[in-house]
């Protein structure tokens, strides 16, 4: 069962947003000695390395950590497990119906081309996110197992309430039922975005009366009636458009 369009419903938001640690000073404990002359020797300190900045485009392989991510889900009565497995990030939803999100908290974009390498079974939908704001909506791409694909205006209305609106929900050839093993991409900016799947574009959809401008990127992956349903991302590329 794919989303329902222009109903709101109850979600919990799980998010696991990070803060990144503060640099810490550790002292080394002071060294008097006790014979004459008397020498102390002054504490050093030693500082701690901030993390590093992640670049306004990247790749991430999910070979370190999940810091710079925040996840939640709507629907679904079990939370989706999220872990780093043979350098990729594995999401198995356990629950049918279940919708699941990750947002990269590093920065946000105007003009921007997100892509990822993915993979998943038995049947749901996996897909890419651009211009996410809490307070003003996103665009959602996303593919699923019977071959089609949708594009989504989602907006949240309250805390845990959230509507979804159909901007596409087509096939392609570029798309086969019963396979979840793509690469996919797309390019959010100026009120227009483009779709690609294996580095084909093959869709131009102006969204500008949506009036969203910027806003971070993520990526989703879905259940249906069969669970439990596991998807791969080996990794998610941010780059300049094409």
């Amino acid at each position: 069962m794919k989303k329902i369009f222009f109903i709101g419903c109850l979600i919990l938001i799980v998010s696991c947003q990070s803060v990144a640690p503060t640099s810490q000073i550790e002292s080394t404990p002071s060294n008097t000695a006790t014979v004459t002359p008397t020498k102390v020797v002054e504490p050093t300190a030693t500082l701690l390395p901030s993390p590093t900045p992640v670049p306004l485009f990247f790749t991430e392989e999910f070979n370190t950590d999940l810091s710079a991510w925040s996840f939640f889900q709507t629907g679904g009565a079990q939370s989706a497990a999220t872990t780093l497995e043979n350098d990729s990030l594995r999401v198995e939803l356990t629950s049918p119906n279940s919708w699941h999100y990750a947002i990269h908290n590093a920065h946000e974009y105007s003009n921007v081309f997100v892509s990822a390498k993915i993979s998943a079974a038995p049947s749901g939908s996996v897909g890419l996110v651009c211009d996410y704001n809490p307070a003003n909506g996103w665009y959602e791409f996303n593919i699923a197992s019977d071959g089609t694909y949708t594009v989504l205006f989602g907006q949240w209305l309250a805390d845990g309430v959230a509507q979804y609106m159909p901007i596409a929900d087509s096939s392609t050839e570029y798309l086969n039922a019963d396979s979840l093993n793509y690469e996919i991409g797309m390019t959010c900016g100026d009120g227009i975005l483009l779709l690609y799947i294996n580095g084909k574009m093959f869709r131009k959809i102006d969204v500008a009366h949506y009036g969203l401008t910027q806003g971070k990127i993520g990526i989703a992956a879905a259940s249906f009636d069969d669970v439990p349903m596991n998807a791969i991302f080996e990794w998610v590329k941010v780059s300049a458009p094409q």
